[in-house]
């Protein structure tokens, strides 16, 4: 009810101002996120568009889990359905999914997207409403993009663009000559839409075993009180000859509850957030870097219940190997402040590592006129001694249908890790889509 109310707040906000005067276009944003979804929009009158599609998706695991007695990571017939509607400066869309889900037992409806877009200044636009948010140069790592995350959609195999949940926001973007500035205020905290054992299970340190429904559902309670407990994230950003910059801020709370309270229930300790990136062209290819300070306001170093701070710096760098094959490959560190206090006020067994480094690589492989993609994507943590690897094959038939099928394969020399406390949650997947 209360994500209701500041969907229906926010929409208000902006039917309020619809009849600001027209503008022209403003420039395309550099780091907009495209893979993610479309910012953009006609000025022009325009009628109403429908479309969508339809998919069944189904997945299994490679072995057993004893913690879950569901051999399902996926079961699903979904309705994806997108609808927009132009007014001069003022643009209106609605994307949604309602779907049978298989392995929760149930009808789900995901509201991705209603909201309202306008240009009441030739400087300045205005989104509010249900949307999704991205930012930042990381390929499937995320320093200083702290919107929702939905990592079941993720680890399922259900297509990328669910990895990015949606939040009610309101962004106003302001353009300059020499930069621009994004600022999304998120009234209410949206979380991360975590790892809690509905469909896989994950490992607790607190038992030393992996945990799973129906038993052992993490259930955190949200902080709820408005305005207090919004998120603000901010962008400025621009470009320098062919270099690209951008400086970030957030304010809000870790996007999963890795803290406990002092009876042992789980909370989402209070957060903020400073980073800065660069791209540019390199050598024929593009190279990125980034970094951020996690900096948390509850935390006190020797405390054990509360997440350190933390300093987390990625490299990147995309080249088209041959004709159609694309590689990217990512160096990623997280360095855990005041260690020395951890070390004495926690047990070893399950202490993170000081220095945790992640290698991703991606291959990307467009063959037969573009109909027919082969990828590969791997995290490989050499400090954890875990990984995650995800090949696909993915095959359009025609201008409606497409096929495509793949893997979530995890491992890891220990249960505890990251990547290693999902090795039985490996899985493989196929879905066929029709769209409209």
């Amino acid at each position: 009810m209360r994500r209701t109310l500041t969907l229906l707040l926010a929409l208000g906000m902006c039917w309020g101002v619809q009849a600001a005067p027209d503008s022209g276009a403003t420039e395309g944003d550099a780091w907009g996120g495209d893979a993610w979804g479309d910012d953009s929009w006609s000025e022009e009158e325009s009628g109403p568009a429908l479309h969508g599609f339809y998919e069944t998706a189904l997945g299994g695991r490679l072995q057993d889990d004893p913690a879950l007695a569901e051999d399902k990571t996926l079961a699903e017939l979904r309705s994806h359905f997108e609808w927009e509607r132009g007014f001069g400066s003022a643009h209106y869309s609605l994307k949604g999914d309602l779907y049978a889900d298989g392995v929760e037992d149930g009808l789900q409806l995901d509201l991705r997207e209603a909201m309202v877009q306008l240009t009441p200044l030739d400087w300045l636009d205005l989104q509010a409403g249900q949307q999704v948010s991205t930012w930042g140069t990381g390929d499937m790592l995320f320093l200083n993009d702290l919107f929702p995350k939905d990592w079941k959609s993720f680890f399922a195999g259900r297509d990328e663009t669910y990895l990015k949940a949606p939040a009610a926001s309101i962004k106003s973007s302001l353009y300059a000559d020499s930069f621009s500035l994004d600022l999304i205020w998120t009234p209410l905290f949206e979380p991360d839409r975590y790892i809690d054992g509905e469909r896989f299970s994950y490992f607790s340190p607190v038992s030393g075993r992996q945990m799973a429904a129906p038993d052992a559902v993490i259930d955190a309670d949200e902080p709820d009180r408005f305005p207090e407990d919004g998120e603000l994230a901010a962008r400025l950003y621009g470009r320098q000859g062919s270099l690209e910059w951008a400086l970030y801020g957030y304010r809000g709370f870790w996007k999963q509850p890795n803290g406990l309270n002092s009876v042992g229930e789980p909370i989402f300790p209070r957060l903020d957030v400073f980073g800065a990136s660069l791209r540019a062209p390199l050598a024929g290819g593009i190279a990125n870097s980034e970094i951020a300070w996690y900096e948390g306001r509850d935390e006190r170093g020797d405390d054990p219940l509360i997440p350190n701070d933390q300093l987390r710096w990625l490299a990147g760098y995309e080249h088209e190997l041959v004709p159609k094959l694309t590689g990217s490959m990512q160096y990623y560190v997280e360095w855990m402040q005041d260690y020395d206090e951890l070390k004495r006020s926690s047990p070893a067994q399950y202490r993170p590592d000081e220095l945790r480094q992640v290698v991703t690589l991606r291959l990307t492989w467009r063959l037969m006129r573009d109909n027919l993609t082969l990828s590969w994507f791997n995290y490989w943590s050499p400090t954890d001694e875990d990984y995650y690897l995800r090949p696909s094959i993915s095959y359009r038939l025609d201008d409606n249908w497409t096929l495509s099928t793949g893997a979530n394969l995890f491992g890891g020399e220990q249960e505890h890790t990251f990547f290693g406390q999902f090795e039985e949650g490996s899985n493989l997947w196929a879905r066929v889509r029709y769209g409209f």
